[in-house]
């Protein structure tokens, strides 16, 4: 029988895996404890192997998701654009990849604006991604830094 500290444990070592195999995406340890997902030097996230998932954002992309109950503040850095994210059971994986895929989208885009991020992620469509993700309209305008339509 899996206790509920394994089942989080196993449901992070999920993550870990599936995020690794996203083009362009490195894996590494985390400075402070943990495992980080970067693009080039972006780092898009770090996830704890007891359920703690921080993600970076665009302030405003952090702010639409938090009001919407996607994730929370950060535990430490409140006014940044980074998230928390708790990660409780195995239920949560789910949401947890669609929270990384977003600021991997978001981090890609950014990259693809540079020669090297052009090449190396040429054949991650964001647009496509961003639709099948499904966002609200309030995120999808964060995301592309618009105002929300009427």
């Amino acid at each position: 029988m899996t206790s509920e500290r394994e089942a989080v444990a196993e449901t992070v070592d999920r993550l870990i895996d599936d995020v690794g195999t996203w083009p362009g995406v490195t894996v590494g340890e985390h400075r402070f404890g943990g495992t980080e997902f970067r693009v080039g030097p972006r780092e898009i996230g770090h996830v704890h192997a007891w359920g703690m998932l921080d993600i970076a954002y665009l302030r405003k992309l952090r702010d639409e998701l938090i009001e919407e109950g996607q994730t929370g503040v950060h535990h430490l850095l409140t006014e940044s654009g980074w998230t928390t994210y708790i990660i409780e059971s195995p239920d949560d994986y789910e949401h947890a990849l669609w929270l990384l895929r977003l600021s991997y989208l978001y981090h890609v885009a950014i990259a693809k604006k540079t020669p090297a991020g052009a090449e190396e992620l040429a054949g991650v469509d964001v647009a496509a991604e961003l639709a099948e993700l499904d966002p609200s309209e309030a995120v999808r305008a964060a995301f592309e830094r618009r105002p929300v339509s009427e």
